[in-house]
């Protein structure tokens, strides 16, 4: 069996752990091409106008796979918990993928991860390799591997970036932004690759311990309700004292982005911050150069204070 996976949303997360999962399961994995503007422009087709800009790259991906696999994975993880909500969209895209390709030679995989409804995550995935055909120990023992790669990878990373952090002498800017705005070939990533051009460090705030990030966000603020969207407050957290300026992605119309990004703008005051906007426009010459004006300004802050 060959299962597809949307090189989209979550993968940005679980990359790892899906990919070391299905293959402990002996079950081969394909993943959607990087995204491009075919790609963005098929999922804006296929999306009605309330879906955020990451949504609708997502049905792109679905739409890409249609062909190359017997079923696409969607998971649905609606929540880790009373205190662990995530944006309703991962609650409802394995309905949407469903409803929106249900005339496209498309079949859909799924898992379920609903604490609130009792259903865990490991759960899920077991259940997911039984429906596969596994045996229970085969389940368990996927689902271990899937998991301690995953954080294992993690704890590589972090420790991976806050060496660099550290040992770096040029400007510093915290990237505050989901992982899959962060790492999109197409809307992220060259923001990442244009704040190295200008001869700054880009630090990437989905690069810290979940559940460390969740107890430091509630120094800035404890009423945000979405567990992801809490985890960004921790990376600013953690890195405060450590930059020179904050990048806020806002991927429209993101309703959590809007709310949580305004919140910072309006708390964090001894930092320069730039919110950018990111649509299914093209715009690339006016981010690079607002990136290229935001480090312009932090590189005059630092002269000042050298003379002050």
């Amino acid at each position: 069996m060959k299962i597809g996976i949307p090189r989209a949303l979550l993968y940005y997360r679980y990359a790892i752990l899906w990919e070391t999962f299905f293959r402990e399961l002996g079950v081969t994995t394909v993943l959607s091409p990087r995204t491009n503007k075919a790609l963005q422009d098929t999922g804006v087709r296929y999306a009605i106008d309330e879906n955020c800009l990451s949504s609708m790259l997502f049905l792109g991906h679905v739409a890409a796979l249609e062909g190359k696999c017997d079923a696409v994975f969607v998971p649905r993880i609606a929540n880790f918990g009373a205190d662990g909500v995530l944006c309703s969209r991962f609650e409802a895209i394995y309905d949407m993928c469903v409803n929106t390709f249900r005339d496209r030679d498309l079949r859909f995989l799924s898992c379920d991860v609903d604490l609130q409804q009792k259903k865990p995550e490991k759960d899920a995935y077991v259940g997911l390799a039984r429906e596969l055909g596994n045996t229970r120990p085969e389940a368990d023992t996927a689902w271990r591997k899937a998991r301690l790669a995953w954080e294992t990878d993690l704890q590589n990373k972090i420790r991976k970036q806050d060496a660099a952090l550290a040992a770096s002498d040029r400007i510093r800017v915290l990237v505050v932004g989901h992982c899959y705005n962060l790492y999109d070939e197409y809307i992220g990533r060259p923001i990442l690759k244009g704040i190295r051009r200008l001869d700054a460090f880009p630090v990437c705030s989905d690069l810290i311990d979940p559940a460390q990030a969740q107890k430091d966000s509630l120094k800035i603020c404890d009423k945000v309700p979405w567990i992801m969207s809490r985890e960004l407050l921790g990376a600013i957290q953690k890195y405060h004292d450590s930059v020179d300026g904050i990048i806020l992605l806002t991927a429209f119309p993101c309703g959590p982005d809007s709310m949580v990004n305004e919140m910072i703008l309006r708390r964090v005051k001894d930092l320069p911050v730039l919110n950018l906007l990111l649509d299914s426009q093209d715009a690339d010459a006016g981010v690079e150069t607002r990136l290229e004006s935001f480090i312009d300004i932090i590189r005059f802050r630092k002269e000042m204070s050298l003379h002050a």
